[in-house]
């Protein structure tokens, strides 16, 4: 035993992992919101176009090239919500004007659900009478379970050429009746 080194008794202690840092997010005006502004701002009597509305976001200052698809799914879902109106194309190209009802998101508090009051259970002695102290009746259960119906094999319709081939032999004897 004295030329065997002794086994490690701990494998070697791992390093713990570090956590990614989120992105700070950025504080401002969503995309609906900006583009409802540049919308609002326009004096188009027929409504202005993707491409106006484009360059209006950057001229505020957004980013149009690195958010193209969030500026067309943004234009869609107003229009489905009824923020801004659809004059002339379809999805989110053509035409738009603000809508009748302004999209105004706020946002919800969750209310804290109240734990509801638990009922006092009645003893069975006292469950059994009614507020007048008449005993109620009680219906009775079937102490044994009941027993699974086995299903019964549907009979097959006999085929027309069977029937034909028996009628065909020897006709049935009919038993004379004795006087």
């Amino acid at each position: 035993m004295s030329g065997v080194p002794p086994a490690p008794s701990a494998a070697p202690a791992k390093k713990p992992a570090k956590r990614r840092s989120s992105k700070a997010r950025k504080t401002g005006p969503t995309v609906s919101d900006r583009i409802l502004k540049v919308v609002a701002a326009s004096k188009e009597r027929g409504g202005v176009s993707l491409v106006a509305l484009k360059k209006g976001l950057t001229t505020s200052g957004y980013d149009v090239g690195k958010n193209n698809a969030r500026i067309r799914l943004a234009v869609r879902r107003l229009v489905t919500n009824g923020g801004l109106i659809q004059t002339k194309g379809t999805g989110a190209s053509g035409s738009f004007k603000i809508g009748k009802k302004p999209v105004v998101k706020k946002k919800t508090v969750k209310k804290v659900k109240k734990p509801k009051a638990k009922k006092v259970k009645k003893p069975k002695g006292a469950a059994a009478t009614s507020a007048t102290g008449t005993p109620k009746k009680r219906k009775r259960t079937s102490k044994s379970p009941k027993k699974a119906k086995k299903p019964v094999a549907a009979k097959k319709p006999k085929s027309p050429l069977k029937a034909k081939r028996r009628s065909r032999g020897k006709p049935k004897r009919v038993a004379a009746k004795k006087k």
